[in-house]
């Protein structure tokens, strides 16, 4: 496994000098470390169309909609005939975040889901499987009958994205196909809310097997709340869902203020943290939040500028490492906040897959730990059942800097690992 971030090789495994592993040993262990995703499979077709478009389709601007599968068809040739689509690639929140995850850490992840049975040379399950990072394990998913699940991206001239979907089989995994062993021995289980929609659905019941199974052998589970819109429509069950199942809570500030009923992200992140163990909220050309919990015996101060906003000296712990609330003996909220990578990107092509990206490293720093724990069991380390490896203060930059990677870029994935060597570090930097 690559490590997070780009730190040198003394800071991997530090535990004492004679002592330590080098981080060049191949560890058999490492091909135990894993992460499960459960996907509603589809294809992302991105188009720029004007802010007419939307309005003569009834499509609301910014939020996601399930559209009948003859309406895309006739919407899909609409965009054809008038060459407004710029892009077609493999999708999915979950599918974005598996793909990012193996691209950064060069480590398996297992997606469950649907796939056509009878895939064909150039159709859309074939293009997704060819644009996958081929650590991103296909074995178990379902085959069914029918054809792939489409989601159009649309773009208007403000850069924002609203989405309309043709189901198609995204929704047909089954309980039957939730591997129960590989599940339980995952570093942790990813989901969206998206897939627990429609209650009346075969994907729900899949996803609350997997959801008991991940929580009765402490498996993290890492839930993305998909739109504002589906977060107001299932508020109650959601908040129910997160007590009962969740870890770590993904969203942006527009979920989170559904969520919650707060408008400043800050606040909302506290207030979620009642619900969850740690809080990645994304707040756009501002940046992101990371907030969680961690023991008041191992809390680390920030070396950094002290910052106040709707909670004072919200950064003041900002180094330590966040922990899951129940393993706290005594456990204290712990905030920071970060501002775009290097200001953000000069021309934003479009915002499609950062915020995917941003869980993705979250989610390789919680694997890391879990490498770590199970190659170096006695290190320093480990002196508390941490959930991340690195304070959420690095875990917070290594997000941004991966969320700028495809901010920059056409395509709601990352299309390459992280550089070796940043440019924005000084030479003496690697000369320590």
């Amino acid at each position: 496994m690559k490590f997070p971030g780009k730190r040198k090789t003394k800071h991997y495994f530090p535990v004492t000098e004679a002592g330590r592993i080098s981080f060049d040993v191949d560890f058999f262990e490492s091909s135990q470390i894993y992460i499960v995703g459960i996907d509603q499979l589809i294809v992302d077709i991105e188009a720029k169309v004007a802010f007419e478009f939307l309005q003569d389709y009834k499509i609301e601007k910014g939020e996601s909609s399930i559209l009948d599968d003859k309406l895309i068809e006739d919407l899909y040739s609409k965009l054809k005939k008038e060459n407004l689509i710029i892009g077609e690639y493999a999708g999915g929140a979950i599918g974005n975040t598996l793909h990012n995850f193996s691209t950064l850490s060069d480590t398996k992840s297992i997606a469950l889901g649907a796939i056509s049975k009878n895939i064909s040379v150039g159709d859309y399950a074939f293009k997704y499987i060819c644009t996958t990072n081929s650590f991103v394990d296909f074995s178990f998913l379902k085959p069914v009958d029918g054809p792939m699940g489409r989601a159009l991206c649309l773009l208007t001239p403000d850069h924002e994205r609203s989405f309309v979907i043709g189901k198609g089989i995204m929704n047909e995994l089954s309980e039957d196909y939730v591997p129960s062993e590989i599940v339980k021995n995952a570093s942790l289980l990813l989901l969206s809310a998206y897939s627990l929609r429609d209650e009346s659905s075969s994907m729900y019941k899949a996803t609350l097997k997997a959801s008991k199974i991940a929580r009765d052998n402490n498996v993290p589970i890492v839930l993305s709340l998909g739109t504002s819109s589906l977060v107001d429509s299932k508020k109650d069950f959601l908040e129910k869902y997160i007590r009962d199942y969740v870890a770590v809570l993904a969203c942006n500030e527009d979920e989170a203020h559904k969520l919650v009923g707060i408008d400043d992200p800050l606040l909302a992140a506290e207030k979620m943290l009642d619900m969850a163990d740690l809080v990645l909220l994304t707040v756009g050309k501002r940046g992101l939040y990371l907030c969680g919990h961690t023991d008041f015996e191992v809390k680390r101060e920030t070396k950094d500028m002290i910052h106040s906003k709707s909670i004072a000296e919200y950064n003041r712990y900002e180094y330590s490492r966040a922990m899951m609330k129940k393993d706290c003996t005594n456990p204290i909220k712990i905030y920071t906040h970060i501002n775009p990578y290097m200001g953000g990107p000069g021309v934003i092509k479009n915002t499609n897959g950062a915020g995917d990206a941003a869980l993705a490293a979250l989610l390789h720093d919680i694997a890391a730990n879990s490498f770590h724990k199970m190659s170096v069991p006695n290190s320093p380390k480990h002196v508390k059942n941490f959930l991340t490896y690195s304070s959420i203060h690095q875990v917070s930059k290594y997000c941004n800097r991966a969320s700028f990677e495809v901010l920059k870029q056409n395509s709601p994935r990352l299309t390459k690992g992280l550089p070796n060597r940043e440019e924005s570090l000084e030479d003496a930097y690697w000369d320590m």
